[in-house]
């Protein structure tokens, strides 16, 4: 008997024409004996259409071919239903699947999002709002702003417009958390609220970052000089800085002392001054290398 697959596209995400996807997702369903359901999104009800689809087909798996934005979206439409989600990377914020090591031939990707095992992983709750991978509060919210408005990508694209932020951000401001059944205060240029370890960059922020073991880190990063910026670009993340404070648990609350940019999964989400953050473990099913 066939099994049903729902594939899920964002037909605008990292302007990249899909068409030539769509085919070769169709040409492997059909060697694998699989039926496929193509879905295009619309940003308008998506989430209630893919509902719908599964109810219709109740698929084996969904793929998804789009970038944390619309991965995210299709996780948030399954949270009821127990469906694997492969993942074919295909945004302009593809930070997920580059934790998650996804190979970048759509061949192999192909093979892991029809075929391979899954992890359950973790997601957060952030003043009602669901992240995947990582969101921040404080300078790289203003870089994700000026990000999405430049046209310049990948590793110097984010070089340049960390080391723009920088000058361009306001002062420190000053964060007081409490997680743990502990309250602390930190003068901070920047707070990662971390489900994973790496910005789709490549750029390792939270070495310590595990998918599903029920927990996310607080990375604070009180100076960000422009030395430690090349460091943690370069990959060399100074894990016992002074600079440097993680803090690993499964619920915590950020005041701060005046308005601060922050941003969830690449999306610009406005200035906060308190965040509500809890786990939500083993919330979704996703194919791994």
């Amino acid at each position: 008997m066939k099994k049903n697959i729902i594939f899920v596209v964002n037909p605008i995400s990292g302007d990249l024409d899909k068409s030539d996807l769509i085919d070769a997702v169709q040409e492997f369903a059909n060697t694998n004996h699989f039926d496929l359901e193509v879905y295009e999104t619309t940003g308008k009800s998506d989430q209630r259409e893919i509902q719908s689809l599964y109810n219709q087909y109740l698929p084996e798996r969904i793929i998804v071919a789009g970038g944390d934005g619309t991965i995210k979206m299709v996780a948030e439409a399954m949270e009821q239903f127990d469906v694997i989600i492969g993942i074919l990377p295909a945004g302009s914020a593809n930070g997920l699947s580059v934790d998650l090591n996804l190979p970048t031939t759509i061949e192999e990707n192909l093979k892991i999002a029809f075929l391979n095992r899954y992890i359950e992983m973790d997601m957060i709750c952030i003043n009602g709002k669901k992240s995947i991978h990582l969101s921040d509060i404080g300078v790289n919210a203003n870089l994700v702003k000026n990000y999405e408005e430049s046209n310049l990508r990948g590793f110097w694209g984010y070089a340049l417009q960390a080391y723009s932020a920088l000058k361009e951000s306001e002062e420190p401001f000053v964060a007081t958390i409490s997680a743990n059944n502990k309250t602390v205060k930190h003068t901070a240029r920047m707070i990662v609220i971390a489900n994973s370890q790496k910005y789709g960059t490549g750029v390792v922020i939270n070495p310590h970052g595990v998918m599903n073991d029920g927990k996310f880190e607080l990375v604070i990063l009180k100076n960000l000089d422009l030395l430690l910026i090349g460091k943690i670009i370069t990959g060399n993340m100074p894990i016992d800085s002074d600079d440097i404070v993680i803090i690993s648990t499964d619920k915590a609350t950020i005041k701060t002392d005046c308005p601060v940019n922050f941003q969830i999964d690449g999306e610009y989400c406005g200035a906060q001054t308190s965040l509500e953050i809890h786990i939500l473990h083993q919330q979704m099913k996703i194919a791994i290398p």
